[in-house]
């Protein structure tokens, strides 16, 4: 089972919604209301997903041409890290984030953020970024994380 990491093309669109959906309805709706994962999943149809190739730099990651995880770069901020749920804790999203650090720092970015979730929190205490405050879109609540990349 290789885990092949790549960019995002337009074909992939379909499936990257399939994944973020996916995430969103068993990993996400533990930390956050129906009303939330709704409005959230909206954003990621097929159709949103082509418009956002075009935004941002967006990674996949695949087992056996099999799509199982998504990423994004927008300029100093990763957007949108999920794994499908059936491959969460082997070291994908992880795998992911190197390549996205990777590209960041390629990039000439020093100081790298996210919002993170509640639910994906821990996994990026886990790589190294450190909270910087909450942030809050009506209810729903983000955590602002940041990494220095580099020496």
């Amino acid at each position: 089972m290789d885990c092949v990491i790549r960019n995002a093309i337009s074909t992939d669109a379909a499936a990257i919604s399939e994944v973020v959906v996916a995430a969103l309805r068993e990993s996400n709706a533990q930390d956050y209301s129906p009303d939330i994962i709704k409005r959230v999943q909206q954003s990621f149809s097929p159709s949103a997903i082509l418009s956002l190739l075009t935004q941002r730099q967006v990674y996949v990651a695949s087992i056996d041409g099999h799509l199982v995880a998504t990423g994004s770069l927008d300029r100093n901020t990763v957007r949108s890290l999920f794994v499908d749920p059936a491959h969460q804790g082997k070291g994908i999203g992880s795998r992911l984030m190197a390549t996205i650090e990777s590209m960041a720092a390629q990039s000439g970015v020093k100081l790298l953020r996210v919002p993170s979730s509640i639910t994906a929190e821990g996994f990026y205490l886990a790589l190294g970024f450190l909270k910087i405050r909450d942030e809050f879109h009506g209810v729903e609540r983000t955590i602002i994380m940041e990494k220095v990349l580099g020496d």
